[in-house]
């Protein structure tokens, strides 16, 4: 009975010498190796961010840049740990590159959005801020994402569009150019004469041009069609200022015209006749 015993402590003694111990000394060593291993991560990580700030550097491509380092850090400490346990690291990877390609295949579109958003922050078609019309939708860019980008109407409605989307269609950037031309259409009645309107329109955007900020006033005559003469008046004015300059310089042709008593054009009576 005696001996039994013996032999069961025996046992249990080569137990935890050859198994607990060994094992509760990896177990430690992996919980190290965490603890430092996430500290160094969140140290790269801050000193990362902290050059690329300096820089001056996109805040996109900041993101991108964290985001892709953060993946990359903690999958060799994964790989680390797993090293100390004792587990063959190589045969591992060999497994998780051939997921990685069977999970590519699967999540095709996910990947062809990244490496458009790859390539968008690259060729810089637009940037946070911007006005934009792409993939039929016309809005002010709000975000450029990893997958998707968002943008904000003029509803003030927030659309997310897929990246590859954006990138494999027209893009038309609004405010890449720091001025616009301002072009605006001006329909006279047939009984006024358009060199008048001209000679009036011209001065009053001139005298206004600096409230309006505009500059290289023009006038010419565009069309003559069944309500009369149709002038086109262009300018130059600030990208920023755009839609504000437009609505007030088409406030101040209609005051001008008002104050000219120009009448208004009408559909001539030969086609209100015919079309009743």
């Amino acid at each position: 009975m005696e001996t039994k015993v013996i032999t069961d402590l025996s046992k249990i003694d080569q137990f935890i010498t050859h198994y607990l111990i060994p094992l509760g000394w990896k177990a430690l060593g992996a919980i190290l190796a965490w603890i430092f291993g996430r500290f160094f991560i969140r140290m790269l990580q801050r000193i990362l961010k902290s050059a690329l700030s300096r820089k001056e550097v996109d805040h996109t491509l900041i993101v991108y840049a964290l985001s892709t380092s953060n993946v990359a850090l903690n999958l060799l400490l994964m790989l680390t740990i797993l090293g100390i346990f004792g587990i063959e690291t190589t045969s591992f990877s060999a497994i998780l590159a051939a997921a990685g390609v069977a999970i590519g295949m699967a999540w095709s579109g996910l990947l062809s959005n990244f490496a458009a958003g790859v390539f968008l922050i690259l060729f810089r078609p637009f940037r946070v801020g911007d006005t934009i019309m792409a993939a039929g939708v016309t809005g002010t860019v709000v975000e450029i994402g990893l997958f998707a980008s968002s943008l904000d109407t003029e509803s003030n409605v927030r659309i997310f569009i897929g990246n590859n989307k954006l990138f494999s269609e027209n893009i038309l950037n609004y405010t890449a150019n720091p001025k616009r031309i301002l072009q605006f259409k001006v329909q006279l009645a047939h009984e006024v004469n358009p060199r008048s309107a001209i000679a009036l329109l011209i001065p009053a955007l001139q005298n206004a041009s600096q409230q309006l900020q505009l500059e290289n006033i023009q006038c010419d005559i565009s069309e003559m069609n069944t309500l009369g003469t149709c002038l086109s008046l262009r300018a130059t004015g600030a990208t920023e200022h755009y839609s504000k300059s437009l609505s007030a310089g088409y406030q101040l042709i209609y005051d001008t015209l008002q104050a000219a008593n120009f009448p208004p054009p009408s559909t001539p009576l030969n086609l209100v006749n015919h079309s009743s």
